[in-house]
């Protein structure tokens, strides 16, 4: 019988080729297609950066309207999606009803293959629209219609907050969404991949994403960083405290990742965003104590294994500066990642069926 190497997760296993973005663990780096992705969320806005992705290329100004233009047109909810979104029970997850809102899109304008610009266009815009609803019915409040006048991030914040969002804001959470448009073959845009490689539409390939995303080893954990950082409380208290947890073997959320195995690069860019917007803000000021105290005390405890600040530290810090709330967190990577599944699934669905193989472990009938 012949015998397959095997890996478990299918860690180191390449099973695409793709030119969207490079994730270099080793180093500490992250490109989107030839450029790197801390410029790009320093420089440039959310739409710039999604047509890079989708394209191939940065937008002139007059292709970066025209995506604007398009964006905003289809930001709308269709009235039987607001209706199925009212009769969810309150009490269901904000990534269960957004995974809910996102599949009831699968109507004809979304069954055409293979997916096209178009329909990519049309769903990445009614994401946060999904989001921005669901949370006012939660809040009984009604929701804020979309605007057209307003970029892709000013307008999430605006249907969030029901305000016009202050440009700082803006800044912020476009760097945020930015960094996490694309990060490679990660278990959500693989789950994508796969649906996408079976010929199915755009929108089971982007449920399949989301159902992945809400899993609590993927979809990260900046609500958890806060949770810390407030139980700690004071500068004074931070040693104690992350000694405490590191004795007793526990994590410390916000350090880490499996990937990168020295300073996560989207961090890097997120620290500057968040250092600006914070200002004199004391809960910043703790967090900046918290992660030097961390580092330090994980360089004595674990001194062979590197862990350094990962991108959920500084988000965790982004998202709180601009007051959205912890339930939020996990929707507005969705938001954000919609980008990234997206290419994703446009480059996969040109490509082979994904089908792996098992090794069976029980026993042969005689």
């Amino acid at each position: 019988m012949e015998h397959n190497l095997i890996s478990l997760g299918l860690e180191n296993v390449v099973v695409a080729q793709t030119d969207l973005s490079l994730v270099d663990g080793e180093n500490g780096l992250l490109v989107y297609r030839n450029h790197w992705a801390r410029d790009l969320a320093l420089h440039h806005t959310f739409e710039e950066v999604a047509h890079l992705l989708w394209y191939g290329h940065l937008p002139s100004a007059e292709e970066a309207k025209a995506l604007h233009d398009k964006l905003a047109a289809e930001r709308e909810l269709p009235a039987f999606v607001k209706a199925a979104l009212d009769a969810i029970p309150a009490d269901t997850e904000m990534m269960s009803a957004l995974r809910t809102g996102i599949s009831l899109l699968g109507t004809e304008a979304f069954a055409a293959w293979p997916p096209t610009l178009e329909q990519v266009i049309a769903l990445t815009a009614k994401v946060p629209t999904i989001v921005a609803y669901r949370y006012a019915r939660l809040q009984g409040h009604e929701p804020v219609a979309p605007r057209t006048d307003l970029g892709h991030t000013a307008n999430y914040l605006y249907m969030l907050k029901g305000q016009e969002p202050q440009p700082a804001h803006v800044r912020a959470l476009d760097a945020y969404l930015i960094l996490t448009q694309e990060h490679g073959l990660n278990a959500s845009t693989f789950a994508g991949r796969v649906v996408a490689s079976t010929r199915s539409d755009l929108i089971s390939s982007v449920t399949a994403a989301i159902g992945a995303l809400k899993g609590p080893l993927h979809g990260g954990a900046p609500s958890e960083v806060t949770e810390m950082i407030e139980a700690i409380g004071t500068k004074e208290n931070a040693e104690p405290w992350l000694r405490a947890k590191l004795e007793a073997g526990e994590r410390l959320m916000g350090f880490g990742h499996r990937v990168y195995r020295t300073y996560d690069p989207r961090a890097k860019a997120l620290s500057t965003i968040a250092t600006e917007l914070a200002g004199d803000d004391p809960w910043f000021a703790l967090a900046v104590h918290v992660e030097e105290v961390g580092l330090r005390l994980l360089k004595e405890f674990k001194p062979h294994r590197p862990l350094n600040t990962n991108v959920e530290f500084y988000a965790a810090a982004v998202m709180r500066a601009i007051g959205l709330p912890d339930e939020l967190f996990t929707p507005s990577f969705a938001v954000s990642r919609t980008v990234g599944w997206c290419a994703h699934i446009l480059e996969a669905a040109q490509g082979k069926i994904i089908r792996p193989q098992s090794t069976y472990t029980g026993i042969m009938p005689e």
